[in-house]
């Protein structure tokens, strides 16, 4: 599992301003703040994603995603627990695989990857089989909100 170690901090935390988002770094050993999942998962405050080393990138790019397709008001109130819509969800692991694809050594096959080691779990087996072939929902979710390009299917 790629993490953040492997790619340091300075092409996610670039990414992440694209997007008016900051990545706070949390040292090595200490309660990631905000974590959904705890252990080495990234966690939301507001604006910010806060990350050790050994937090997975694919769990970065999911947390920041979730950011990005709130409009700036609703970013504000968000602690540890972005969405409960199914929608929102989907659209966000469309994204994360995205996201990936901006950050130098990583891409959107990696983010993948990691996907389905961690766990995700999908009606065709696996993350890239979903992004492939079932998320049509999602694609127009993005699009509709200007993240992606409807013909192009890249970012914005």
């Amino acid at each position: 599992m790629l993490t953040l170690a492997d790619i340091g901090f300075d092409a996610p935390t670039a990414l992440l301003a694209r997007y008016g988002l900051q990545l706070v770094r949390v040292a090595d050993g200490a309660a990631i703040p905000g974590s959904y999942w705890g252990e080495s998962e990234a966690g939301l405050i507001g604006e910010r994603v806060h990350a050790r080393a050994d937090t997975p990138v694919h769990s970065l790019l999911h947390e920041a995603a979730h950011l990005i397709v709130l409009p700036s008001e609703r970013r504000a109130t968000v602690h540890t627990d972005a969405t409960d819509s199914v929608e929102e969800e989907d659209a966000v692991c469309v994204l994360q695989a995205l996201l990936g694809d901006a950050l130098p050594g990583v891409g959107r096959e990696r983010v993948l990857a990691d996907m389905d080691v961690w766990g995700y779990t999908f009606r065709l087996g696996s993350a890239k089989a979903y992004f492939e072939h079932d998320a049509e929902a999602a694609w127009q979710w993005l699009a509709q909100r200007g993240l992606v390009d409807p013909d192009t299917r890249l970012l914005q």
